[in-house]
């Protein structure tokens, strides 16, 4: 309350300064002081201005005095204007003296005298109270508080305050007394005044309730307050009270009053003032500028939350939303700011302020208010200059959708120099091959890495939402980014009413460090703005929790999606890009199921780094298809400079279609026909790690940890198997040609006689397949007969060649052909038909009959029967190599045109055809017959078998109407001693017995039928008969046994079903030339 005195403002100063305009009197009006600093100064000046003041006062004084002598009535517009009687001016000189009592002392408080000012009050409030001036002894009352306080500066206790609260409470109801006297002018104004004063002597916290109460008092006074300017210089103190209580939405409310009465006033300066106002209600509203919230009020009003833990809101943030649903209190404020900004001409905040009701509030304004916001925003933007940035955004709404990869599929490989195979178990580094990330770990709240390389562009989807019930169109945007080493290019895009759209938004890492993108930049309406990522998380996060309006993605029917983090993103060096192509074109390799082809990667560097270092490898299904591919090309020309090329072949070999994916292929249509093929996703690919330098030219030397990071290329081999030649049915026949008597056997040795000429014919090799069964004494040829369906729309031709000899490497397919093969004549398949083809078979059986090719391998005796003895392991290995051998053997390849060829796969086929008659090929029977002649009683003993077999057909001549000499042999197969019953029978060419009977033609000796024998095991015996031919022809004997008391391996080879079914044993039959007499 003290008045203040500044030097710079002061009068003497002027008059020290200035010269008067009378010379003569410069001199004795002129006050000079001695330097000294600045306080020196002040205090010699406030001494000077007091001594003004003391003169002034007394020269006042002196003027009252002389004016009381004439009897003067002094009169204020709050006095009756009306004439008065003689008693009312006795009664009014009276009064005259206490306000001109009151009056020296306002004085005397001017000029800093409180001791000279209490006593004028003193006076003043003795005379007001006799003569019942209520008014002027509420303002003398006042007057002596203000003196109080003067006089006690700088000390403050609890007397003090309640004398102070006491004399004003008596100013106040002062003051409303003096309203009952007929006055013209209401002492409204001084009672709310001296009530305001009150209410700001006690503003403090601890005395909250009282000085609510004293501005309540004072709020309902303005109602009867006739100026409007009254009213508002009330509001405004109000106001101020109450921000200064901490009540912020009372100091709102009544700024709001103080701002409708400048908007009232309905000119330029009164709406710049409104506007004004009511920007600063905003905080307490919630509805303010983005521009006015600092950094530290973004994180303690949870707006800037972390990822990590977007699944939680923590409480400040809860509250902040939840205080925010005045929804219709907040509309109404921004729509006041527009109104006064479009008045004040201000269209920057008029642009920010229809922007944040449109974001904020979209759900409650109708189509038409949507597009009346709309136009507003468009017409503030015709206003301003282009380029015009607002810290508030509008529309869309932008949030974070994924980090795609690149379209090159490249990862990035960190390594080290303590390894020189850094690529060996590296991961891609990327997203989503998410994702941009993985899912469902338990631990998040380490942010995931994402790298970036200088020069090259990269992907970040984003997605927009409008709401609104009107077409948006968005000139541009384009990322944010404040690190400043990242070009962003801007997009275009078009937004239908309440629809939603996913764009990719790119840009080119221009230096190495760390970039942020907190957001997009956005130029819509006119204006640029920045939209953040985390203010739409955080509404959304509201919109699920029920504390905000609407989601405006939902609500566009955009389908919900995940919280996507933004990585820690580093920008590393430039490094080499390798970019793939499949020479001929990149589109699906089409092969036939077993079909070998070469297909040719041609690798360039894209990029601006040699590659030093490289590494192919395989990954992914049907590895094995890929048969060869030439590393070592690949490493001859590094390092690769940027811009060269390599090319390499690759060996591929088509897999079998199996039976899923011949069910997901069934029905479809290759050129009219149906056709197998293989499922998505079972191709191999080419797995290219690869490293530039070890240091680049702008870095010192690198250590193990700081190496550039290498790359990864996958090249996938995009193979379309189609199903080739189909497999109908596979069976064996067989073809017996009779063998003739002669005077020797074929011996046993000849099944595994090997000693064959190296310069063998083909007719030779030929020759190997159709010979004489030593164990059945008849020549016999087998086939395996292929039936192949062509279900395609191209011609096979089919080659099918033999194996005449064992070799060591089964899938050898280079190996010399002519000198190991014998390749038979072609068959052609054409489309839509089948074929059979008849594969040879050697001929060949196992020398024993035994249990261990029925003995199973999960039998056990109890008796130590878990191992099998040497001899059965013998027995059953010898069994799978002659079964691997027979099938190795055997090579079916097929061609189509002219590049087209490959190999059936018919193991399967083969072992397919040899589960039903395995024993028919492989074991012997359990008996051998064999006939033979005997000469003069003896047994030949030629020595050279190949000559007999030459001389067969001479030696094995009989004459007729002679007694000759013969005898069967019998050999045991078996390790078993045999009983059994001998038959032999003679046929004719006929096919009649010709031994028995009324009509007999050979006449015989010995015992023919029911000749009793016991063979012991792997031995044979002999049985001697003549037989007298009466007639020359051709004739055939036949040998039969019925074998005793058969074991079970016998009944397991004869696949009887009954334990006292008989054995039955046939021998072959042999041909007996019988000539006549000259």
């Amino acid at each position: 309350m003290e008045p203040e005195v500044s030097i710079e403002g002061s009068a003497m100063i002027q008059v020290a300064v200035v010269p008067l305009e009378e010379g003569s009197k410069k001199g004795g009006n002129l006050r000079l002081f001695p330097p000294a600093d600045r306080p020196t100064l002040e205090f010699h000046l406030n001494t000077m201005m007091q001594e003004i003041a003391a003169s002034l006062l007394m020269e006042f004084e002196k003027w009252v005095l002389q004016a009381e002598s004439s009897g003067t009535i002094l009169k204020t517009p709050l006095d009756s204007q009306a004439s008065l009687s003689s008693e009312e001016v006795i009664k009014a000189k009276k009064r005259r003296l206490g306000r001109a009592q009151k009056t020296i002392g306002d004085y005397c408080l001017l000029a800093g005298s409180p001791v000279d000012a209490n006593a004028h009050y003193s006076t003043a409030l003795e005379l007001s109270r006799l003569t019942g001036d209520y008014f002027w002894y509420a303002g003398a009352l006042e007057g002596s508080v203000c003196a109080l306080l003067i006089d006690r500066m700088g000390q403050k206790d609890s007397a003090l305050e309640e004398e102070v609260r006491y004399r004003y409470n008596s100013v106040i109801v002062n003051y409303k007394k003096s309203q009952d006297n007929a006055q013209r002018v209401s002492p409204l104004t001084f009672e709310l005044e001296a009530t305001l004063k009150l209410a700001r002597f006690l503003c403090r916290r601890e005395l909250a309730k009282e000085v609510v109460e004293l501005l309540t008092t004072a709020a309902d006074g303005a109602k009867s307050l006739i100026d409007a300017s009254d009213r508002l210089i009330l509001y405004i103190e109000i106001a101020r009270l109450y921000g200064s209580l901490g009540y912020h939405r009372k100091a709102a409310f009544f700024s709001r009053q103080v701002a409708q009465l400048y908007l009232q006033q309905e000119n330029r300066l009164a709406a710049i003032s409104a506007m004004q106002v009511l920007a600063m209600t905003t905080k307490a509203y919630h509805v303010q500028s983005r521009s006015s919230i600092s950094d530290h009020s973004l994180h303690s009003n949870g707006i800037v939350s972390n990822h990590a833990d977007s699944g939680k809101a923590n409480h400040q943030s809860a509250v902040s939303l939840f205080e925010s649903q005045w929804s219709t209190l907040q509309m109404v404020v921004l729509r006041e700011i527009l109104l006064s900004a479009v008045r004040a001409g201000d269209p920057l905040t008029a642009w920010s302020a229809a922007a944040r009701l449109l974001r904020s509030y979209y759900p409650l304004i109708t189509p038409a208010g949507q597009n009346g916001l709309a136009n507003a925003l468009s017409n503030s933007a015709d206003r301003l200059p282009p380029g015009t940035r607002c810290a508030d955004p509008a529309l869309p709404f932008v949030r974070l959708h994924s980090f795609p990869l690149h379209p090159t599929q490249i990862d990035i490989i960190k390594r080290s120099s303590a390894r020189e195979d850094w690529w060996a178990g590296a991961a891609p580094s990327g997203p989503f091959i998410y994702t941009p990330f993985s899912k469902g770990e338990s631990n998040n709240t380490k942010k995931h890495e994402l790298i970036w390389i200088v020069g090259e562009p990269v992907e970040v989807l984003v997605e927009l939402a409008n709401p609104c019930g009107f077409d948006l169109r968005v000139d541009s945007i384009y990322l944010s980014v404040h690190s400043g080493n990242f070009d962003a290019f801007p997009v275009s895009v078009s937004l239908l009413p309440n629809s939603s759209k996913v764009i990719t938004l790119s840009g080119i890492p221009t230096s190495v460090g760390p970039v942020s993108i907190p957001g997009c930049i956005v130029h819509c309406f006119g204006v640029i703005t920045e939209h953040l990522f985390k203010e739409v998380d955080n509404l959304l996060l509201g919109a699920s929790q029920g504390l905000v309006l609407s989601d405006p993605f939902r609500c566009c029917g955009s389908p919900k999606l995940k919280n996507v983090s933004v990585p820690n993103i580093s920008v590393v060096p430039p490094l080499p890009l390798l970019v793939s192509h499949v020479v001929g074109g990149d589109g699906a390799i089409i092969l036939y199921e077993g079909e070998i082809r070469d297909v040719w990667i041609r690798l360039a560097n894209a990029g601006t780094v040699p590659i030093e270092q490289a590494h192919i490898s395989l990954s992914g299904k049907n590895q094995d298809s890929v048969i060869s591919y030439s590393s070592e090309t690949l490493k001859s020309c590094l390092p690769l400079r940027p811009g060269a090329e390599v090319t390499f072949p690759v060996t591929l070999r088509a897999w079998q279609v199996g039976l899923v994916d011949a069910d997901a292929g069934a029905g479809k249509t290759v050129s009219g026909n149906n056709m197998r093929h293989s499922k998505d996703g079972s191709s191999p690919s080419l797995l290219i790690h690869y490293a530039g330098p070890m240091q680049t030219s702008e870095e010192t030397p690198t250590n193990g940890s700081t190496l550039p990071p290498g790359r990864r290329l996958v090249v996938p081999l995009q193979i379309c198997v189609l199903q080739g030649l189909s497999f109908v049915k596979a069976q064996l026949l067989s073809m017996e040609f009779p063998a003739h008597v002669g005077e020797s056997l074929p011996k046993l040795d000849d099944v595994n006689n090997k000693s064959i000429d190296e310069h063998v014919n083909s007719e030779t090799k030929m020759d190997r397949l159709v010979k004489i069964d030593p164990f059945r004494g008849s020549w016999g040829l087998r086939f395996l007969e292929l039936e192949l369906s062509n279900p395609t729309d191209v011609v096979f031709e089919i080659n099918v060649s033999v194996k005449l000899e064992n070799s060591s490497s089964e899938n050898n397919h280079f190996s010399d052909q002519g000198a190991t093969e014998y390749v038979y004549p072609k068959t052609r398949i054409d489309r839509d038909c089948s074929a059979r083809v008849l594969v040879p078979l050697e001929h060949f059986k196992l020398p024993v009959l035994d249990d261990s090719f029925f003995m199973k391998d999960t039998q056990l005796d109890g008796n130590g029967g878990r191992n099998a003895s040497f001899s059965e392991k013998n027995t059953k290995a010898e069994l799978n190599a002659c079964i691997k051998n027979l099938i190795s053997r055997i090579k079916v390849r097929w061609q189509s045109g002219r590049n087209s060829s490959g190999e059936l796969n018919i193991k399967e086929a083969i072992q397919a055809a040899l589960q039903t008659s395995v024993m028919d090929i492989l074991l012997p029977d359990p008996l051998t017959f064999g006939f033979r002649l005997v000469r003069d009683g003896s047994e030949s003993t030629t020595a050279d078998p190949d000559k007999e077999s030459a001389s067969a057909a001479s030696k094995g001549s009989v004459i007729a109407h002679e007694m000759t000499a013969m005898e069967v042999l019998v050999r045991n197969n078996t390790k078993d001693m045999l009983k059994m019953s001998l038959n032999i029978t003679c046929r004719d060419v006929a096919g009649e017995n010709c031994v028995d009977g009324t009509k007999a033609t050979v006449l015989w000796t010995g015992v023919l039928s029911d000749i009793a024998m016991e063979i012991p095991p792997l031995q044979q015996i002999r049985h001697s008969f003549c037989l007298h031919f009466l007639v020359p022809g051709e004739y055939t004997l036949l040998a039969a046994a019925v074998i005793d008391d058969a074991n079970d391996i016998l009944r397991a080879r004869a696949k009887t079903t009954s334990a006292s079914e008989p054995i039955f044993c046939r021998g072959p039959p042999y041909h007996v030339r019988v000539l006549g007499t000259a």
